[in-house]
């Protein structure tokens, strides 16, 4: 929840007093060099515990590593932020799928992420096409993970038109006479049972 509140002179400053600060952490045991070295990554919430760790450009190893942790808190935070901003603006999004993809760099001061790409493909009802993509390009600047990262971020969002099933009554009645119309359906259905 987002509370407006107008200061001295009529400036309005936006201020988030719904939700306190907190912090979240994980820890990893390292053995050995970056090359060569492997470790593993827990968090408090045991959703990682003594999961394999290992350097980002080794993909012979199993277990996870720097950029792909970045590429999934990325990816769900965006997510949630956009359906936070749907919902700002009226909407109830059903699913949202996102990927992202971080590009690494050796560059002269070292291995450096360059390069964040979000593929967002979102299910929102009664959605039009201008209201969505407002809203993923306000998500991707407000999403505390975008904030915080010094790398291009790009983005490809789609919205998937999840097309309503027309509903065909099956028996419908005639009007003023209390009949009964059967379906084509039904009435090929009544005569393969006579049969």
């Amino acid at each position: 929840m987002h509370i407006l509140s107008i200061g001295a002179g009529g400036q309005t400053e936006r201020c988030c007093c719904a939700m306190k600060p907190y912090t979240r952490k994980a820890s990893v045991l390292w053995l050995g060099t970056r090359q060569r070295g492997k470790g593993a990554i827990s968090t408090p919430s045991a959703v990682l515990k003594k999961a394999p760790y290992a350097s980002g450009s080794d993909i012979k190893r199993r277990g996870t590593n720097p950029p792909e942790l970045i590429a999934a808190a990325h990816a769900g935070s965006f997510s949630m932020t956009l359906a936070n901003e749907l919902g700002e603006a009226g909407y109830s999004p059903r699913q949202i799928d996102t990927t992202a993809t971080v590009t690494m760099e050796d560059i002269a001061s070292g291995w450096t992420m360059t390069q964040i790409h979000l593929d967002v493909i979102a299910t929102v009802p009664r959605v039009a096409q201008c209201d969505f993509i407002d809203a993923a390009l306000r998500a991707k600047a407000n999403c505390p993970i975008s904030r915080s990262l010094n790398a291009n971020i790009s983005m490809r969002a789609n919205l998937k038109r999840h097309l309503e099933a027309v509903r065909i009554l099956p028996r419908v009645r005639a009007v003023g006479r209390g009949l009964t119309v059967n379906t084509k359906q039904q009435r090929k259905m009544k005569y393969d049972t006579k049969g």
